[in-house]
């Protein structure tokens, strides 16, 4: 056993069963090529989406007939399995960065996440007790949390800093189509197969998924194998210098190595007014996207006595726009994240304060709503991919002009985790603040009341992300901005470091 162990961590580590560098690993160029390794972070997010979803079609049925439990409890405790899922990720998710960040593989946290995965799965299918599927939702969350920020991290090493938003945009289509897929096709095999075709269709993807993972190598790695270097962003070889205007404008240390700051990397990243913003930004997107999930179906099935097949259907305006997310992304390169994002929160304010005129049976007042709920679709599109694109570009502006403030590791993986964390306590808030007001105030209120803080929100997006409004405009020959805040900083210890010159 003990000699295993020493090649499984050195597979995992380099694509190769011996720690040896002298070999390449077989089919290197393919398998650390940009395309193969978009295309594992695209099946890791779907994977993940898919899982969660198809379980939320099998699991009343299954916790009334393999659980044991009453019918009047099924509600309460597919609610609380959900929030389990959210709270799980929540916690990890932050946990799971600050390691991948000072791991030095991003395959070897990839792999055990999908492990964690397989393991969830297979307590859902086996469990029969309250325990095991509350361990299983755990252990979902655990694994998407490994994803959603070791995942992203890697498509942030991989892709050039100005193609970054078209192919975050991507990984929003892997979102939805698991989103759309996983409760349908839940729903459709074990209507006509059963509860175990169900989890065989989860294994298999899992399979591939494992598959993926393992044979990928990570840029990195692929440097070591190369006489000549091959650049964690590709192609930027290619292209004609570029000037940059940090490099010359304002001095920075001499050594860039070294880091500037004793403060913890993660405390230097929230003083980043800009990922404040964003993580609130993320939050609010949290509560919209998931809010809802608990009123909708119940809205459709009483005011239009759709069946359940309908209250699922109904979704499909929603999700069905975020397929413009490569679009959509290509456009925050060229353009930056603050007017995508702001529009996108702005123009949701008067769709859902309108849903309140959607209130009885008639087929003009279901064209009004799919009409309305599209629309919205389309607002959250505007904001996904851009806040995804802005949380790397914080972390990128402040390394450029504080070179080593993060330490060799960065904290790419890190922002994803804060990412994860406002995100999920989103999707904990959204469906019990939707529940709560419709339940209380009616569903009028409900979508006015959601609107409101989507129409706010547009306020300080407009102001703080991609930079101060007042500052420089985006860079389009670069796509990117610079960042005003992380300028300042490094004016600040520009100006102390001369002042100490001086003073000897």
């Amino acid at each position: 056993m003990s000699a295993i162990i020493p090649w499984i961590g050195a597979f995992l580590r380099t694509g190769r069963l011996s720690s040896s560098h002298g070999k390449q690993p077989a089919l290197l160029s393919l398998r650390s090529a940009k395309p193969f390794l978009v295309t594992v972070v695209f099946v890791m997010a779907f994977t993940d989406i898919f899982l969660y979803g198809l379980i939320v079609p099998v699991a009343p049925l299954a916790l009334q007939n393999r659980v044991g439990l009453a019918p009047d409890a099924v509600q309460r405790w597919t609610s609380i399995l959900l929030a389990v899922y959210g709270a799980s990720l929540l916690v990890f998710a932050p946990i799971f960065g600050y390691f991948a960040d000072r791991s030095s593989s991003r395959r070897f946290p990839l792999v055990l996440g999908l492990v964690i995965l397989a393991a969830a799965t297979v307590m859902l299918y086996v469990g029969r007790s309250l325990p095991l599927w509350v361990a299983g939702r755990v252990l979902q969350g655990a694994a998407a949390a490994m994803v959603w920020t070791v995942g992203l991290a890697l498509l942030a090493d991989t892709v050039n800093e100005n193609e970054l938003g078209k192919y975050l945009g991507v990984v929003t289509v892997a979102m939805s189509s698991g989103t759309l897929l996983g409760p349908l096709l839940g729903g459709i095999v074990d209507n006509y197969g059963g509860f175990t075709d169900v989890f065989i269709m989860a294994f298999v993807l899992i399979g591939l998924d494992i598959v993926l993972r393992l044979i990928m190598i990570e840029k990195k790695v692929a440097r070591q194998y190369t006489d000549s270097p091959v650049s964690s962003t590709p192609d930027v070889q290619n292209e004609p210098p570029q000037h940059n205007p940090i490099d010359t404008e304002i001095p920075i240390s001499s050594n860039p190595t070294v880091r500037l700051s004793k403060t913890p990397p993660i405390i230097s990243l929230l003083r980043s007014r800009r990922l404040l913003v964003a993580l609130f930004a993320t939050f609010v997107f949290g509560i919209m996207i998931t809010g809802f999930d608990s009123v909708l179906p119940l809205f459709v099935t009483s005011t239009f006595n759709w069946s359940a097949t309908g209250a699922g259907l109904i979704f499909l305006p929603i999700f069905l726009p975020a397929f413009l997310g490569p679009y959509i992304g290509h456009l925050t390169d060229l353009y930056g994240p603050k007017l995508l994002t702001a529009v996108g929160f702005l123009s949701a304010l008067p769709s859902y304060v309108l849903l309140r005129f959607v209130d009885h049976q008639s087929l003009s007042q279901e064209v009004l709503l799919i009409a309305l709920l599209a629309l919205i679709g389309i607002s959250l599109a505007l904001v996904n991919a851009p806040i995804f694109t802005e949380i790397v570009h914080i972390v990128i502006a402040k390394e450029r002009s504080q070179p080593g403030i993060f330490g060799p590791g960065g904290v790419t993986a890190q922002a994803y985790g804060l990412y994860n964390v406002a995100f999920a306590a989103g999707t904990i808030v959204g469906p019990l603040f939707a529940g709560f007001v419709r339940e209380n105030s009616g569903w009028g209120t409900m979508g006015w009341s959601i609107g409101l803080v989507s129409g706010f929100t547009s306020i300080p997006v407009a102001l703080v992300t991609g930079g101060w409004a007042g500052g420089k405009r985006w860079n389009f020959r670069k796509g990117r901005r610079q960042d005003d805040e992380s300028v300042r900083e490094l004016e600040q210890i520009s100006s102390r470091e001369n002042l100490g010159t001086q003073s000897h």
